[in-house]
């Protein structure tokens, strides 16, 4: 499960909630009345990260859309998750080679 501590549509509101799980990084930010739900691979942070390597969902900025955010993210890392373990084990070689 993605850790989520701290996470509230109040803090969204305010900032940019990020984090990682195991080879996945996730971000969450709002934009209006949309949450919108970033994953992608490690190693590197949302900004350095190539847009085609990062995958998007939208949701309504209310705590059912917050809810499903975080269910989308936890199903899509299970649906990976060999990938996923794998690139967490690679993340020091792939800094290394840059």
């Amino acid at each position: 499960m993605i850790p989520t501590l701290g996470l509230s549509l109040k803090a969204l509101k305010k900032e940019p909630f990020s984090g990682s799980h195991c080879g996945m990084r996730y971000y969450l930010i709002t934009e209006n009345d949309t949450l919108i739900a970033y994953f992608y691979p490690e190693p590197w942070c949302f900004e350095a990260t190539q847009d085609d390597q990062k995958e998007k969902k939208e949701f309504p900025f209310t705590q059912e859309g917050l809810d499903e955010a975080i269910s989308w993210m936890n199903q899509r890392y299970e649906s990976d998750r060999d990938n996923w373990e794998r690139i967490s084990k690679e993340q020091m070689r792939i800094l290394l080679e840059t």
